[in-house]
């Protein structure tokens, strides 16, 4: 497996401000952010239309560092807006960012001066007020009172497992889903992900109100196939790499073996076959948008820098993986090849992120 300690004590992203940390490597999730959020804000209008509350409680359940507050800044936006046609007065918003507890929560809140600044410009002093609180600890447990929240947002979180899928040994060789992964790997992942998925929604579907409603993002896939190319390539890739080193003695083949990466990726009818199961929210839409691996806008006029952002994109997420379980010595060196595969692999074909876009509305 991954690892042989909890992954809820261990699972982060890439600390810190250089080039290759989550804080400045994480364009890929700002895309999706941008591209998800006209379904956010048709589900939080909606809501706030019909509750008034004089209090919104928001949760933002795997925030992102500075993400998270981009997507709190739309949210809030788009209530002023409404509340301003309904000519109510200032709203006050309770916002709680989550994360799991090894996430660097102090990148947030040191940004926090700012955001309320940008608010203020943007909203106008009138807005109201905005609470943010930090609540670490992870989704696939409770985490908030009783009919608690009213709306709650996740993106690119719940594709992470709670734990590396059990009788997996025979993953020989891969190091997630693959085209030579056997029939009972491909479904332990899965078996592994309803039951982390479920219990996510029966904990929220006790925290939620009636009516409340959540948006839920996910790296997913569009094949009914568990194993597809398009959700699975990036690690592809990676394995390559690392099989590659094995050959050449700079790591152990049985290192290899036991190192499995804990994500699932779904599909938009696995997800509204779990929700319909579950029983506790109504399905309103789906939606799946995909991301190109060189969808980096800002370097757009470089030949070779999409290919290096995209895989200091993947280093951001999955180097503190790799640095537990290999060490941190053959990081660089993996990488380099990484990143020379990617290179061949976008040369060849278009290659794409694939997202999985929910909304739901818990059920009285």
């Amino acid at each position: 497996m991954v690892m042989e300690v909890e992954i809820e004590q261990v699972l982060h992203m890439k600390d810190g401000q250089d080039d290759t940390s989550y804080a400045n490597a994480s364009y890929m999730q700002k895309q999706v952010i941008s591209l998800t959020k006209h379904i956010k804000e048709k589900a939080i209008k909606e809501l706030y239309c019909k509750k008034q509350p004089a209090t919104l409680r928001i949760a933002d359940l795997g925030c992102s560092m500075a993400n998270s507050l981009t997507v709190v800044s739309d949210l809030l936006a788009t209530i002023d807006k409404a509340r301003r046609g309904l000519e109510n007065g200032p709203q006050e918003y309770q916002v709680y960012l989550n994360d799991l507890p090894r996430n660097d929560f102090n990148a947030i809140f040191r940004s926090l001066g700012c955001f309320e600044d940008k608010l203020k410009q943007q909203l106008g002093n009138d807005f109201g007020y905005c609470f943010v609180n930090g609540v670490p600890g992870s989704f696939y447990g409770r985490l908030f009172p009783t009919n608690h929240l009213q709306f709650v947002h996740s993106s690119y979180s719940l594709h992470w497992l709670s734990q590396v899928p059990d009788e997996i040994e025979d993953n020989k060789g891969n190091i997630f889903l693959a085209r030579t992964s056997p029939s009972n790997v491909l479904e332990a992942y899965y078996k592994q992900f309803e039951k982390d998925f479920s219990m996510f929604l029966r904990c929220r579907s006790e925290e939620v109100i009636e009516g409340g409603m959540m948006v839920l993002t996910i790296l997913g896939r569009k094949s009914s196939e568990i194993y597809s190319k398009e959700s699975c390539n990036m690690f592809d890739l990676l394995a390559t790499a690392i099989n590659d080193m094995v050959i050449e003695g700079f790591i152990e083949e049985e290192k290899l073996n036991k190192f499995n990466i804990p994500i699932y990726t779904p599909s938009a009818t696995e997800l509204r076959f779990l929700v319909e199961k579950e029983g506790s929210f109504t399905l309103n839409e789906d939606h799946v948008s995909e991301v190109s691996w060189e969808a980096n806008d800002l370097n757009k006029n470089s030949s070779t820098a999409v290919h290096y952002d995209f895989v200091k994109c993947v280093r951001s997420v999955a180097e503190p993986f790799l640095i537990l379980h290999f060490g941190e010595t053959i990081i660089e060196e993996i990488f380099l090849r990484y990143t020379e595969l990617v290179q061949v692999s976008v040369a060849k074909e278009k290659s794409v992120f694939i997202n999985v876009t929910v909304s739901l509305t818990r059920k009285g």
